[in-house]
């Protein structure tokens, strides 16, 4: 292990000395607010704390192990205590450098998925419904919830603009690295000539912020239009003006729900959105700030980056941030994104630890 890292584990070996006579303390445990926080960064402290001891007592085998090897009674036993304590040493090193990766603190929140049809007319409309279908699909896979909170339909069936919510353990973690243009290239159903098109849709992954952290919207600052909903739905949403648009005015965004026959869920939908849309706004413009100094391996996450192309006739997925070809783009298509998202997570941590290596250097 390098010196660079055990100095990060001491610190935290110390950190953690620090926890322990905070929560003896009366004055903390009668301030539940802070005994809560401090429980918490206890609890992460010592299982990292705990494994590095466990480290540091394989390093002390390995030695004591490799000093039996010039007895020659307990020399083959040494030899597989050796064994053992180096493939030890790599799992237990392995989990530690991943330890100390920084948690983006909106991993574990709800999100909303924000699909815009791009270039390309109807045929990128029909991809949008596509790309909804596999999110959704794979949402079913891994047991969370969905809700569609607006849309707004193509002629031929497909989606100018559509916002899901995904709701579940860790789905921000899982479909952050969907931001970004998505482009596709096969063969319209609108082409009679039988012509391959290159059309593209761009996603945003956004976190829901919880109730305590959600941007306090000013109503000052808000437009409300009511309009009768338009498209499928029956017909009693043709009859009332059940559909909310709110504008935000001080920066232009939009958000609207029309898919609730209730005027009042419908805003309190199209309220939820546009609160999501407002923090990821904030959110993009700092790591705009950030990325003008160091580019992240996985993008800036900007809607304009040509992050993955889906070419149909080929069968093949590829996602140009890590270079990850597939050839099971239906599979993909079906909501088995277990192999893109895991390959994108390894490689995001593998940048993190490469700079925390490179800060401790």
């Amino acid at each position: 292990m390098k010196d660079t890292l055990r100095q990060q584990f001491e610190r935290l070996a110390l950190r953690l000395s620090e926890l322990d006579a905070s929560l003896a303390d009366p004055s903390v445990v009668s301030d539940m607010n802070r005994f809560r926080s401090l429980t918490r960064e206890h609890a992460e402290v010592d299982g990292v704390v705990q494994r590095f001891r466990r480290y540091q007592q394989r390093e002390r085998d390995l030695l004591a192990a490799r000093d039996m090897l010039a007895d020659a009674d307990l020399a083959e036993m040494a030899r597989e205590e050796i064994a053992a304590a180096e493939a030890d040493l790599e799992r237990l090193q392995g989990e530690l450098q991943t330890a100390l990766l920084p948690r983006d603190p909106d991993d574990g929140r709800n999100a909303f998925l924000e699909i815009r049809a791009g270039t390309g007319g109807d045929e990128s409309a029909l991809f949008a419904a596509d790309l909804l279908r596999m999110y959704t699909r794979y949402a079913e896979r891994r047991g969370w919830r969905t809700e569609l909170m607006s849309e707004s339909m193509s002629d031929l069936g497909g989606y100018k603009e559509v916002v899901l919510r995904v709701d579940g353990e860790d789905v921000y973690a899982r479909l952050k690295f969907e931001s970004g243009g998505h482009r596709v290239q096969r063969v319209p159903q609108t082409e009679t000539q039988g012509r391959i098109h290159t059309s593209a849709c761009t996603v945003a992954a956004m976190p829901e912020p919880d109730e305590a952290e959600e941007i306090q919207l000013n109503p000052a600052d808000l437009r409300i239009d009511t309009f009768r909903a338009s498209g499928a739905g029956g017909q009693h949403v043709n009859k009332t003006d059940s559909a909310i648009r709110i504008t935000h005015l001080p920066t232009g965004l939009v958000a609207e729900c029309q898919d609730d026959r209730s005027q009042h869920r419908n805003k309190a939908k199209a309220l939820a959105v546009l609160a999501a849309r407002l923090r990821e706004k904030d959110r993009s413009e700092r790591a705009a700030k950030e990325a003008a100094t160091r580019k992240g391996l996985i993008g800036s996450g900007d809607r304009s980056d040509r992050i993955r192309t889906y070419n149909f006739p080929q069968g093949r997925l590829t996602d140009h941030r890590i270079n990850l070809t597939l050839y099971k783009l239906q599979s993909v298509m079906e909501g088995e994104l277990d192999d893109v998202v895991a390959a994108l997570q390894a490689a995001s941590a593998a940048e993190q630890l490469a700079e925390l290596e490179g800060r401790g250097a």
